[in-house]
Order: C-alpha cells, then sequence, then structure tokens
C-alpha cells in the first residue's frame, strides 16, 4: 500500500485538532495547546474528537460513492463514463480517491481509538466507551466499503504497529471470508462499547447491530454458496433492530432526504457534514455532481449530464416514449418523484422563496431561472433528486445556517432502518429464496406500503421480490452495486444476465418532445429514440475467478500506484488465509 496512507494515519488526531465547526459533534474544536498526546482528557473532548470520523476522511469518497455505487450497477447514465461502459482501470482518479479515502478513514479511526483508550481516569468509561465504538464502527464500514469494491485486501489493525514493523510496503490481501470476519469482529467489539442510545446523529449500539445484520448478508455467499448460519445471524441481527431500538420509518419517504431530517431516527449511520466553510472536507459536494447548471446561486452545479439510467425509470415502470405524463405524475410509487425528476414534477420544498421548482420551467423559462437553456441536457431526459438541497435560502430554512460553494450540510444516509428491515426479510427467505413468515412479510411490507399507498399485504414474498425493491428503496444512495457484488460471490450469472441486459445508453432528440409539451401541454413523440447501437458493456471485465469457489466474482483494480509500491495488490495476487479470532483482538 502507499506509504503515505499509512503514515498519514499515525497522525490524524493530531492533525485534525485545528478544525472548527458549528455543528454539535462533526469536528474537534480549535485549542492549539493540545496534541494528539494530551488532547483527550474530557468527556467532551472525547465525544468531540470523534465527531470528525462522521465527515472528514469521506470526503473523498464522495464521487465514488455514486460512481462505484451506481453508475457501475447501471442506475447512474452519464456518457462516455468508464464505470458505465466498465472501462475502469488501476489508474482512474475517482478510484485513487475512493481507495485513499477509505484507508485514511481505518487510519483515523485506529489513531483515535487507541488515543482514547489509554485516556487518563478523568475521562468517565461512558464517554470512553462510547467514543471507542464508535471509532470501530467506522472502521468498521470502511472494511466493509473497501471488501466490497475490492474483493481481497489487507487488513491494517493497528496503523502505529505496521509503521514501527516497516511492513507497509509488504502486505498481503486477505482472503474475502476472512475480511468479512474482521469486520464482524471489530463490530461485535463495538456493540459492547455503544451505548443503547447516543446524541441524534450519533452512531449507537443498534447502528453497529444494523450494520453487522447487513455484513452477515453479504458474507453469506462468500463460499460459492448461501450459508444458512450466516442468513440467520443477519436475520437476528436485523430483528433485535427492529424489535428493540425504538425506531421507526419516516411517514414521507421524500422526507428523510431533506435537511431538516438530517438526523431522523430512520438514519442509523451517515456522513454528517457541515456547511461552515471553514474546513475543508468536512462539508457534503454532492450537490454540485449531481444538480443541474444554476440549480444554486454559488455557481457549483455541474450535474445536467449525470442523470438516472432508462433502466431504472423502466424499474420504477416508467417508459418517456411510450406513455403520456400521467404515467409518471400520479405513478404509485411516492419514491419516483423523490429519486428523479420527469417533466411535469414540481417539488415544494427546492426553490421555497420562489414558490417552488419546477422541472420544466427551470429548463425553459428565463424569467423563472436566467440561465435556462432551452434544452434538454441530460441523456435520459431526468435528472436526480436526492442529495440535492435546493437554494442558498432552502439549506438556510432547513439548516438554519447558509450553503457555500461546494459546501453543504446535507446528511449522506448511509443505513437506513428500511435496509435493516429489508435485510431481514431477505435473510428469512434462506437457502430455498422465499418465505411465508409473517414477521419477514411485515418487514417488508412496512417498506413497500410506505412507497405505495393501499399495498394490499402479501401471503409470500421472493428473493426477487426483495431485489427489486431493494433498487427502488435505495436509488443513488451508493449501495445497488454492493448488491450486485455480494450475489455474484453465489450466482454470477444472474448478476451478468441482469447487467448485460440493462438499458445503459440514452435517449436522442428529447428538447423538442420536452418543448412542446411545457408550451402546449401535449406529450407527442415523433422523432425521438433511444440509442440501441451502443452495445452492451463486458461486465466480465470487472471480475475474477474466486480461488475458493471457482466461480467468477466481482472486484475494481486496486491504484496502479498502491500495486507498484507493493505487487502483493495486483489483481492475480490471491490473498492469504488468516485465521482473524486468533490473530486479532481489540482487547
Amino acid at each position: 500500500m502507499k506509504v503515505n496512507i499509512f503514515k498519514y494515519g499515525i497522525f490524524a488526531a493530531a492533525l485534525s485538532l485545528g478544525l472548527t465547526s458549528c455543528s454539535d459533534f462533526l469536528n474537534k474544536p480549535a485549542e492549539d495547546s493540545y496534541n494528539e498526546e494530551n488532547y483527550y482528557q474530557t468527556d467532551a473532548q472525547c465525544i468531540a474528537g470523534v465527531g470528525y470520523l462522521y465527515s472528514s476522511p469521506w470526503y473523498d469518497l464522495q464521487r465514488g460513492y455514486f460512481m462505484i455505487g451506481e453508475m457501475l450497477a447501471g442506475n447512474i447514465f452519464q456518457s462516455q463514463n468508464a464505470y458505465v461502459s466498465f472501462t475502469v482501470n488501476g489508474s482512474d482518479q475517482y478510484l485513487k480517491l475512493a481507495a485513499a479515502s477509505m484507508w485514511s478513514v481505518i487510519a483515523h479511526a485506529n489513531t483515535v481509538y487507541n488515543s482514547i483508550k489509554k485516556a487518563p481516569s478523568s475521562v468517565s468509561d461512558a464517554a470512553r466507551n462510547a467514543s471507542m465504538g464508535e471509532c470501530l464502527t467506522w472502521k468498521a464500514m470502511a472494511y466493509f466499503y473497501l471488501v466490497r469494491t475490492f474483493g481481497e485486501v489487507p487488513i491494517i489493525h493497528d496503523n502505529a504497529a505496521s509503521l514501527a514493523a516497516g511492513d507497509y510496503n509488504n502486505v498481503q490481501k486477505v482472503k474475502i471470508a476472512d475480511v468479512y470476519d474482521y469486520i464482524i469482529l471489530t463490530l461485535e467489539k463495538a456493540r459492547t462499547l455503544l451505548p443503547k442510545s447516543n446524541s441524534p446523529g450519533r452512531i449507537d449500539y443498534y447502528s453497529a447491530t444494523g450494520l453487522l445484520a447487513k455484513v452477515y448478508l453479504n458474507k453469506a455467499g462468500t463460499s460459492g454458496s448461501l450459508n444458512a448460519d450466516d442468513m440467520a445471524k443477519a436475520a437476528k441481527f436485523a430483528k433485535e433492530v427492529i424489535d428493540d431500538s425504538g425506531r421507526s420509518l419516516m411517514p414521507n419517504y421524500e422526507d428523510i432526504f431533506r435537511l431538516q431530517n438530517n438526523n431522523c431516527e430512520e438514519s442509523l449511520i451517515a456522513w454528517r457534514w457541515t456547511a461552515n466553510g471553514n474546513v475543508w472536507t468536512a462539508q457534503n459536494s454532492l450537490q454540485c455532481d449531481l444538480g443541474m447548471q444554476g440549480f444554486d446561486e454559488f455557481g457549483d452545479t455541474w450535474g445536467d449530464w449525470t442523470c438516472p439510467s432508462v433502466d431504472l425509470q423502466e424499474a420504477f415502470g416508467i417508459k418517456l416514449l411510450e406513455q403520456q405524463p400521467d404515467a409518471w405524475i400520479n405513478n404509485v410509487d411516492t419514491r419516483l418523484k423523490g429519486t428523479m425528476m420527469l417533466p411535469g414534477f414540481f417539488y415544494s420544498y427546492f426553490w421555497q422563496d420562489k414558490g417552488g421548482f419546477d422541472y420544466l420551467k427551470f429548463q425553459f423559462d428565463t424569467s423563472y431561472n436566467s440561465g435556462a437553456a432551452g434544452e434538454v441536457k441530460p441523456g435520459t431526459g431526468s435528472n436526480i433528486v436526492k442529495h440535492l438541497y435546493g437554494n442558498a435560502n432552502d439549506h438556510v430554512l432547513g439548516a438554519g445556517h447558509s450553503a457555500a460553494y461546494m459546501y453543504n450540510s446535507l446528511a449522506t444516509h448511509l443505513l437506513r432502518l428500511s435496509d435493516v428491515y429489508l435485510i431481514y426479510a431477505e435473510a428469512m427467505t434462506g437457502t430455498s429464496g422465499t418465505t411465508s413468515d409473517a414477521s419477514a412479510i411485515d418487514a417488508f411490507y412496512k417498506v413497500r406500503s410506505r412507497a405505495i399507498k393501499n399495498y394490499e399485504r402479501p401471503a409470500s414474498i421472493t428473493w426477487n421480490d426483495i431485489w427489486k425493491e431493494r433498487r427502488l428503496e435505495f436509488a443513488f444512495e451508493g449501495d445497488r452495486w454492493y448488491d450486485f457484488v455480494r450475489v455474484s460471490y453465489y450466482n454470477p450469472d444472474f448478476c451478468i444476465k441482469e447487467l448485460e441486459n440493462q438499458k445503459r445508453n440514452q435517449f436522442w432528440n428529447l428538447t423538442d418532445l420536452y418543448k412542446n409539451y411545457y408550451e402546449t401541454g401535449n406529450w407527442t413523440v415523433t422523432n425521438q429514440g433511444y440509442d440501441e447501437a451502443t452495445s452492451a458493456p463486458n461486465v466480465q471485465m470487472l471480475m475474477k475467478k474466486n480461488q475458493d469457489t471457482g466461480k467468477l466474482m466481482f472486484l475494481l483494480p486496486f491504484p496502479t500506484e498502491d500495486v507498484t509500491t507493493n505487487p502483493n495488490m495486483a489483481t492475480s495476487v490471491d490473498g492469504v488465509h488468516v485465521d482473524v479470532y486468533s490473530t486479532y483482538s481489540y482487547d
């Protein structure tokens, strides 16, 4: 691995002490007299000292979050993008940033964990344990991203120990199943430390338990077939969150993604950003990449051509060139409008100082939007809604403070309660792929009935029901590719077929269609069409045969610099087996 990644982590706590924040916990307070050795002296310092793990080290994963998690999966279209065409290689800049971010989180979490562990007796057990538990949960989350992105990866249990040993340039990758065991070991320790209830927005016992359920669901297929014991554990831990956490779903799906609900109880784990403008990397910049040009006043939105795929539109039942607008304006799935903008959609929570946001008016009316281009820029005729906060006034109304250039405070939810419900339902289908268990059906029904009013509770559910539901529920939340990854462990043929059959291309000549509808109210398809000429990508370019199961599985290559520094990171090199439970300990 790159030397600077590990060395950077050793001094992570000390380097971050100068950060300031208008948030309660996102960064450590500025205290020039403190350093990494003497900062953690009080409960307040320990609690504040963990806060930056919710944002800054993750910042460079933001683009990887949607490029890896959504473009590869066929949910987002962007012309000539390597993630859409499955041509990503080790020199890709976004892959390098994503990898560095994941390792940075581990380095920071290790350093802060060890510092708090050594804190004096002036720190209470409750504050010490909670803070250490948060560090371990974030470390587990980083490894969870790493193993699902790159497959076999090294285990860096302690950065200082690795530097002292001088082995950072020859560490070996570890088998996937063993990495999952390490994540489980880390989360189990976190659960012994975390309180059942923490401050709003902060990780607690049930956050770690929900993540543990998801880890077991992913691990279940690593042997090449679904492991019944792992599925049972996924169900067990998910049920604990469902039954004992006291949390419930937000009644209205769109409300989950609004600033005022950053810390809603449905959000179990999230990146908690702040737009104070003083600390670069403490902020959310996703609106810049996903919002249309002119969406806010800061000149920092360039996401016109980063748009929902045609395949995702059709997953919601939308066929733009075959239906009338009523088909999506009155679509029975209320998640559609909260996921993607389509002709005829109006958003009361965007541009509130202008009476709301009209999608077509924004594109064609210069008196409403001075930068209206009079053309449809997204190749699929729609734009993304999630991760947008709106304009400056919307940010003040939702967060109580202003946004700035490439700065906003909208939380990025990584694990929601609805995910735990669907994890439970899927785990309960077991190896048969179907269940009529009442509690599993109830879990599935809670998620789907929120989205579809008057949805009739089914008598049974199948794995395929849940697979489709996950796509609609979590679209653009950085998770769909990882669903393909975990299923590829045991059923790669299913994944290959579905990805190759997706509609991953764009439409032609949408401007005339949209403009006519805006001006006359008539939706008349004439010379519009879908790009049938561009062939489906070769998805097997990003697959490798698992040395133990003999099955193909998805993985991305390590960044070229990492392989150059340490040839053990090459895709062609297999990982080694490590007995995690006898090798590593947090005692």
